[in-house]
């Protein structure tokens, strides 16, 4: 974890995890309300209910905040890809299982994936790195799901398209949400996106 790399006076590793997760919470709080250029570290301290001394133990700069924050961010999201994709017998109905609970848990956290697209250019070139390594981790999930789910029926390659298909198209949902989430309900967008690639795959449901 590049958590881990971050400097902190303080070496109680629990306590460490502890401040940090208030700041992660505060953070997006105010991220979501103002985006990152906008939010000071005294706002940041704050808001956790931490002096701004306080705050500069576990953090050296507000860069360090918001790649803790997109470490928790991606974190949630593969653990719950993660857990989806864990099935002991594969099968076309678990592929549309794992896409259904992948679009719900996304649409739970817009705020957060909107984050994740808006302030990635402020991301230091080698951590920006590691986020765009965690999400094609996450797409190899998917990838794999797919390729367990349907085999024989797509190449390696048409799997890996599918797979950035279902996590862009996740994401769309959130930042095209001032269209998309004007004409349809979640339901209606999981079902048109399932039917999609379900025609995509030649496969009847």
């Amino acid at each position: 974890m590049r958590a881990n790399t971050v400097f902190s006076s303080v070496k109680n590793a629990t306590l460490v995890e502890k401040r940090r997760n208030e700041i992660i919470r505060s953070a997006i709080a105010l991220f979501k309300q103002k985006g990152f250029h906008r939010t000071t570290t005294r706002e940041i301290a704050k808001e956790a209910g931490f002096s701004i001394g306080t705050l500069y133990e576990y953090i050296r700069t507000k860069e360090d905040v918001l790649m803790l924050v997109y470490e928790s961010i991606n974190d949630h999201v593969f653990r719950h890809l993660a857990t989806l994709t864990e099935v002991q017998e594969p099968s076309l109905e678990n592929l549309i299982t794992i896409i259904d609970s992948y679009y719900r848990f996304i649409d739970r956290m817009q705020e957060e994936v909107l984050i994740l697209y808006q302030e990635v250019k402020s991301l230091e070139a080698n951590v920006k790195k590691e986020v765009l390594q965690t999400e094609r981790n996450q797409v190899l999930m998917l990838k794999n799901a797919i390729m367990a789910a349907i085999p024989n029926k797509v190449s390696e390659e048409e799997a890996d398209i599918l797979a950035n298909n279902i996590l862009v198209h996740g994401h769309m949902w959130c930042f095209r949400r001032w269209t998309l989430q004007k004409n349809y309900t979640i339901d209606e967008y999981i079902a048109m996106q399932t039917k999609l690639l379900l025609q995509t795959i030649q496969v009847d449901i």
